[in-house]
């Protein structure tokens, strides 16, 4: 489906106010890769440390709310 020259052109209010927070603050994007990295991009565990970490997991009761009477 072709768009008219006119829906090319067009950028969303919210495009608009993210390009313009990029431009007054360069650094935001900069920001934004390191609390990726620090959050998500976690280095590989080695066999032994999986292992470890099921051996030491508490099982969960079925219904966390339920206390054992």
């Amino acid at each position: 489906m072709k768009l008219t020259k006119q829906h090319q052109l067009y950028e969303s209010d919210h495009t608009l106010f993210i390009k313009a927070l990029k431009a007054k603050n360069p650094a935001i994007e900069q920001g934004q890769q390191e609390g990726r990295a620090r959050l998500w991009d976690k280095a590989p565990l080695s066999l032994d440390e999986q292992q470890r970490q099921l051996a030491s997991a508490v099982k969960q009761q079925a219904y966390v709310y339920q206390n054992k009477v």
